[in-house]
């Protein structure tokens, strides 16, 4: 893969898990710039759906403990892949899930870094009492911007333009009741429907002016909110939440509000918790990779700690749920935990 993951093109360097991140000197992913009309958003420097697939190769044939299989194809006939790590199916698993929205790639870069880390010694021992599927990129079109609609209005510059849709102008991520999509179609007849999957973090991103308690949120979480699901179900993904948490919030470059989400069972946090009995957490970073809102789009200077926030909550997950850790979580904050605000934005 030629870029690798993200090339970052600002100062500084901290290694995660024998992972290096470029991070910029700035306090935290809530005080990064966003664009304000004068930023940089490149969508060059961020990996291609051919290099993602290429990565994906080459980590099958190095890993021991991975293997990658295709699950289904994307309105273009891009093919859709789920990363496995399974040594025991009566072991608990754990699904991450990005890119159902094709602008919000840094999750994506995140989750190919973490496989990179998951076939290092730093994880020795963790995957004996866990399971881990990862299925980056289920939106590659959108991604690309290959789609059936104009993106003249975006605002990234670069080789392509991302875009939330698939290329059908379909928002993935209101189809899961439905499955009308190829891309969630596969996604729940391959990898929901076929695997005994117990909890599943859904990484998006969200808008960049999000605040809690007066200062700007590197990311949020939320638990599922249809009263539709199963009280036992909510309450371990509440438990999820509180890793994912105490984990990324107690960071100096970490800050997490309460996602203010719907409880709509077309959306994947909700719908799977109830058709499956899946502990499912959403996770919404700061800040999107295209968009045609410029309150929306992050400037790409915050880029190495959004990634390292993704690897960050991935290893901790899994950690976690390998030592058993996860079934003490203290879930009481989600009680004081503010609902995040929009703080009004400003072009320069």
């Amino acid at each position: 893969m030629k870029k690798q993951v993200i090339a970052l093109s600002v100062a500084g360097a901290l290694t995660f898990g024998g992972v290096s991140f470029a991070l910029p000197s700035a306090q935290a992913v809530g005080e990064g710039p966003g664009y304000g009309g004068t930023e940089t958003i490149n969508t060059s420097i961020l990996t291609t759906y051919s290099e993602m697939a290429q990565f994906l190769e080459e980590q099958d044939a190095k890993q021991q403990h991975l293997e990658v299989e295709k699950i289904g194809e994307s309105v273009k006939g891009r093919d859709l892949f789920v990363a496995k790590y399974i040594q025991n199916p009566d072991n608990p698993t754990i699904l991450f899930l990005t890119q159902q929205h094709g602008n919000e790639q840094l999750t994506t870069e995140g989750a190919l870094e973490f496989i990179k880390h998951m076939g290092t010694g730093k994880m020795k021992g963790v995957l004996d009492d866990v399971n881990v599927l990862i299925v980056p990129m289920l939106n590659p079109d959108g991604a690309m911007g290959d789609v059936d609609f104009s993106l003249d209005d975006y605002i990234a510059s670069g080789d392509r333009n991302l875009t939330r849709y698939n290329a059908l102008e379909v928002d993935l991520n209101r189809d899961h009741i439905d499955k009308v999509q190829p891309e969630t179609k596969a996604l729940h007849e391959n990898v929901m429907q076929k695997y005994d999957i117990d909890y599943m973090i859904d990484l998006h991103h969200q808008g960049a002016q999000s605040e809690r308690d007066g200062k700007l949120v590197s990311g949020s979480i939320l638990y599922p909110t249809t009263p539709n699901a199963d009280p036992a179900v909510v309450e371990k993904s509440k438990q999820l939440g509180s890793v994912i948490f105490d984990a990324v919030d107690s960071k100096g470059w970490g800050h997490l509000g309460k996602y203010n989400g719907g409880s709509a069972e077309t959306i994947s946090r909700n719908g799977i918790a109830v058709e499956y009995g899946i502990s499912t957490l959403l996770f919404e970073m700061r800040g999107m990779s295209d968009h045609f809102y410029e309150s929306y789009v992050l400037g790409q200077k915050s880029n190495g700690y959004l990634i390292k926030q993704t690897v960050t909550t991935l290893d901790a997950a899994v950690r976690a749920i390998s030592d058993g850790s996860i079934n003490d979580a203290d879930i009481s904050f989600w009680d004081t935990l503010a609902t995040q605000q929009s703080r009004p934005y400003e072009s320069e």
